[in-house]
């Protein structure tokens, strides 16, 4: 079984349709003048032609700006008109409207697990025209239904390949990476779309959270890595400030501690610069041994 070729946008037949009305208005009057029947044949010519160009009226058609006329002959395509403004073409064509403006398609918000098996709800906007009026009629049926099944069934394979959130550093994931997430997106709806005539412009993730049986977990999840996170920092800004008090005491020879006073003031000082609360200072009035 071979698949049939595929058919090609191309420009169709058709002329300027102000200057065929006023070709057949000039016609018209004239073919109307002396019609006797004692002329004989040329009465017949004349009534001959004058049915002609009343059949010839059907004719007349309008394109709006982007829009495109697809013309077809018996079943057999003849060509696509995109001029705007009044045509004529042949009557016996058969002409089909098809919208060349930008289009959006949002999406259902879709269940899917993603790549670490978490279930997450995703949905997607994607921003899309027809760029060939022929293969959108001829190669598939519905083509904008075509695009919406299309567009949901790469959003899920583009939410299972990859996690809801970065695993290691450099990874990327479903949040914290939008702009390539987006152009992986895009190019995967296009060549799911393959030889129907649509270009898709854009295409984004317009929804995307965890679904509602793990995201409390998920949300203890995030906070607790928040927490470890802005507690490193914490824990690294502190002992850089330790190491600079004990460098000052000795550059300025304030005053001389031997490593069990200087490992109990790393104590002290940590406490107070990585406890939650404020401390209550405790004033020794005596020695300080």
């Amino acid at each position: 079984m071979t698949n049939s070729p595929s058919i090609a946008e191309k420009q169709g037949f058709s002329v300027n349709g102000y200057v065929a009305f006023l070709f057949f208005v000039i016609l018209t009057p004239l073919l109307l003048i002396n019609i006797e029947p004692s002329n004989g044949v040329t009465f017949f010519i004349k009534v001959a032609l004058l049915i002609l160009a009343l059949l010839c009226l059907p004719g007349f058609f309008m394109v709006q700006p982007n829009q495109g006329k697809v013309m077809t002959l018996f079943g057999s395509y003849v060509g696509t008109e995109r001029r705007t403004g009044l045509r004529w073409t042949i009557p016996l064509f058969i002409r089909k409207t098809i919208s060349l403006r930008i289009r959006n398609f949002e999406s259902a918000k879709i269940k899917v697990n993603d790549n670490l098996g978490n279930p997450i709800e995703i949905a997607t906007i994607a921003v899309w025209a027809v760029t060939d009026t022929a293969e959108a009629v001829f190669e598939v049926d519905d083509y904008e239904s075509y695009v919406n099944i299309q567009s949901e069934a790469a959003l899920r394979n583009l939410a299972s390949s990859y996690p809801y959130d970065p695993q290691n550093e450099g990874d990327i994931a479903l949040r914290s990476h939008p702009v390539e997430i987006a152009e992986q997106l895009k190019s995967e709806i296009q060549e799911r779309l393959g030889k129907t005539g649509v270009t898709v412009l854009e295409a984004r993730i317009s929804h995307l959270a965890y679904a509602q049986e793990i995201a409390s977990a998920m949300l203890q999840r995030q906070q607790a890595a928040a927490i470890i996170s802005a507690r490193a920092k914490i824990v690294e800004g502190a002992v850089g400030m330790v190491e600079m008090a004990l460098e000052r005491l000795q550059e300025k020879d304030v005053i001389e501690l031997d490593e069990e006073r200087k490992a109990t003031m790393v104590s002290n000082l940590l406490v107070v610069l990585c406890g939650d609360k404020a401390t209550q200072p405790v004033v020794n009035t005596g020695s300080i041994y």
